[in-house]
């Protein structure tokens, strides 16, 4: 294929045309626009000058006159609910909580420096909860560590509360030391 040099060919040729779109003349469509609105009016005209039907003539029935209808009493309101419920008590028979023998902890954290765990525990400190910082013998692991609670409830509660403050993750667990 041959190369083509489209910068030395230059611009097409403009096609000018001076020739202008005849104009329209305005009294056209403003004579047309008169003789529409005469004609809806004159058709307006024609329809209010119209004489009104005759009355249809009364149709005599030979048969009895049907008795009026008697309209039945209000219906009397079967809910009495306004009356009862400010009155009204129920019982509510709760679980008994089982206290278990092995109390619970929660941990929130194990670090290798006790810098890292000092840290998370002044974190847990602000949300009101105090945690305790234990390191196991032989290991170089400091775990942070809430409780004991008795009640797991207690536990998730305390969790939940450091999960909105961005404390995470803390695992609870019976404790086993």
């Amino acid at each position: 294929m041959a190369n083509r040099d489209y910068v030395k060919r230059g611009r097409g040729t403009k096609k000018t045309t001076n020739k202008q779109a005849p104009r329209r003349k305005p009294w056209r469509s403003g004579l047309l626009a008169i003789l529409l609105a005469g004609g809806f009016g004159y058709g307006l005209y024609l329809l209010s000058n119209d004489p009104e039907p005759p009355a249809p003539a009364p149709v005599v029935n030979k048969s009895k006159p049907k008795p009026a209808k008697v309209i039945p009493p209000p219906p009397t309101e079967k809910w009495d609910y306004v009356e009862t419920l400010p009155s009204r008590e129920i019982e509510i028979k709760a679980k008994e909580q089982q206290i278990s023998k092995i109390p619970y902890i929660m941990q929130c954290g194990a670090y290798k420096t006790s810098a890292q765990a000092e840290t998370r525990k002044l974190d847990i400190a602000f949300q009101g909860i105090s945690s305790e910082i234990r390191k196991k013998d032989g290991s170089s692991w400091y775990r942070v560590v809430l409780g004991p609670y008795k009640f797991k409830r207690d536990a998730e509660r305390d969790r939940h509360k450091l999960q909105r403050a961005k404390i995470e993750p803390c695992a609870i667990w019976k404790d086993t030391e």
